[in-house]
């Protein structure tokens, strides 16, 4: 297959973007993905603490041991697990904000 000639008698189009709407689609871009990110981070957290809490209680009832005890743990460790991944996802947006209010503070110096 040959490539179609260009008309050289055809006006070209320049298209030169307005830096306010490239900045404004970055802005929208930036908010969309960090709220996709938080949303990503709490699915990855429930997913693990499923994961934990069924093997604790699999490994429990493998090795014979009661059903409530079994049950127990395994919610205790499904419980920390989750209040771990919570706090880590709250302690790593406060360090995110003060990161950048820190070089907000530094560049206006």
């Amino acid at each position: 297959m040959s490539k179609p000639s260009i008309d050289q008698n055809q006006p070209r189009f320049e298209f030169e973007p307005d830096p306010a709407l490239e900045a404004f689609i970055e802005r929208r871009a930036a908010a969309k993905a960090e709220a996709q990110a938080l949303y990503w981070r709490f699915r990855l957290i429930t997913i693990e603490t499923m994961m934990l809490g069924l093997l604790v209680g699999a490994a429990g009832l493998a090795l014979h041991q009661p059903p409530f005890l079994v049950f127990r743990a395994a919610v205790m460790v499904a419980a920390g697990c989750f209040a771990s991944g919570i706090l880590l996802i709250g302690l790593t947006g406060a360090i995110d904000k003060g990161i950048m209010r820190l070089r907000a503070w530094w560049r206006a110096r």
